[in-house]
């Protein structure tokens, strides 16, 4: 199917800036066939009048867990260690793959109509996250989640089902996967040597919760005598293409590894906040050349898997902390949230930007709004005005996935349907009304 955006405002990648330009663009199957000027043989099928519209590459989000999304707001105003295993955990042992099917269908309704095109997920029940990616048109970056000691059964179970999700997702070219060794405090030396002698064997890339809390550092200083980074590095996680998530409580030492690692860091600085986790040194880490990205984490943790919210707070927070407005300009924190994501899931040649022969994942936003009237610097709005509520049509891999705020792939209704009634059967539905 031939697709025309026509006479269209577009983010264009320019250099290692972007800029925005009035153009004309045309996908054919799932990529961009042109740029500009109309292909040869170009046979249009549907156009889409880019009057008072901006088109971007589609956002992505590179940290998070889509399952939670029916854990959103019942587990709040809690410390990191009391959160995760005081309410989550006994959560997530309730759990059934339904609940985790109907969960990422949930987070994918919730990212399409936000913009996002992509994300890279830590995942618990097998299939379920990928048979939502497939139904929904979604493109996906899956990891299991490892937990383990040593070569323990549990821990082996796990790699297992890794690849058992890997291969059988084989015919679904908008998924790939990593492996996914949750955390330092629930992996142990000995089991991070042997995810990373896994990754290597099987050129994966790793995807792991690094760095997050005081507590964590506390815990695996005592334990180790060393950062959760420094751990990570001995262990050999950082032997492959890796992606950090959090790198909160970091030291010089630790940036210093992750820059000659090449190690990707995904900061998720809501999830960071609520949880009183603090703010990660991004300001510096950028400055030092580390490819940042960024994240929404899960919903029982941000609450919300909206990236325009997150890359506001990215754009924000870090000019208060360091008493600077020039720290993470809105061009800095647009590519960290497209171009910069897609280097660190390894799909910079497929995603990430609005170039010809890249996979069409687009989002097209509405500018007949409050929020970017006037039209005087859309770069800057979309990280100082934008909300995600301006997204109109998205479209994934050459499909139309949503218009008109549509969702055409999944049945909302019915998605709504069943989280509620999820949150009834665990006893969820703390409702303070009646």
């Amino acid at each position: 199917m031939g697709i025309v955006l026509k006479d269209i405002l577009a983010i264009l990648p320019n250099g290692e800036k972007d800029e925005v330009r009035k153009t004309c663009i045309y996908i054919e199957g799932n990529r961009i066939a042109a740029v500009g000027e109309k292909p040869k043989g170009f046979r249009e099928d549907k156009v889409i009048d880019g009057q008072d519209r901006l088109v971007i590459p589609g956002l992505i989000n590179c940290h998070t867990h889509s399952y939670m999304a029916f854990m959103r707001n019942v587990a709040d105003d809690l410390s990191f260690m009391d959160w995760l295993f005081g309410t989550i955990d006994p959560i997530e042992q309730q759990m059934t793959d339904e609940d985790t099917y109907w969960g990422a269908c949930l987070a994918i309704i919730e990212m399409v109509k936000s913009g996002t095109t992509c994300f890279n997920d830590m995942q618990m029940n097998i299939h379920q996250t990928t048979r939502a990616v497939k139904e929904s048109g979604m493109r996906a970056v899956i990891s299991r989640g490892l937990i383990g000691s040593g070569h323990d059964e549990a821990g082996q179970m796990r790699l297992r089902q890794a690849y058992e999700e890997r291969d059988a997702a084989k015919d679904c070219d908008r998924l790939s996967f990593m492996l996914g060794p949750h955390a330092p405090y629930t992996c142990d030396d000995e089991f991070m040597r042997v995810v990373s002698e896994e990754a290597k064997k099987n050129g994966m890339r790793i995807h792991v919760h690094l760095s997050e809390s005081v507590s964590e550092i506390e815990q695996i200083r005592e334990k180790y005598g060393l950062t959760p980074i420094e751990m990570a590095d001995r262990n050999g996680l950082f032997d492959v293409p890796a992606i950090a998530a959090h790198c909160v409580q970091v030291t010089d030492e630790d940036i210093a590894i992750l820059k000659g690692k090449k190690v990707s860091v995904v900061t998720n600085p809501a999830s960071n906040m609520k949880l009183g986790n603090g703010f990660a040194p991004i300001g510096k880490m950028v400055e030092m050349g580390v490819n940042v990205c960024l994240g929404t984490d899960g919903a029982a943790s941000n609450n919300s898997l909206n990236m325009f919210r997150e890359l506001g707070l990215l754009t924000l927070i870090h000019k208060g902390v360091n008493k600077t407005p020039q720290c993470i300009s809105a061009r800095e924190g647009f590519r960290i949230a497209t171009i910069n994501g897609a280097k660190a899931l390894g799909l910079e040649e497929e995603t990430g930007s609005i170039e010809a022969g890249k996979k069409a994942d687009l989002a097209i936003l509405d500018l007949n709004t409050p929020s970017l009237t006037p039209r005087n610097n859309l770069i800057a709005g979309l990280s100082y005005s934008a909300n995600g509520s301006e997204v109109e049509t998205v479209i994934i891999d050459g499909k139309i996935v949503m218009e008109d705020r549509k969702v055409l792939t999944m049945d909302e209704e019915l998605v709504y349907k069943k989280i509620n009634e999820i949150i009834v059967r665990m006893g969820l539905d703390k409702k303070e009304y009646e």
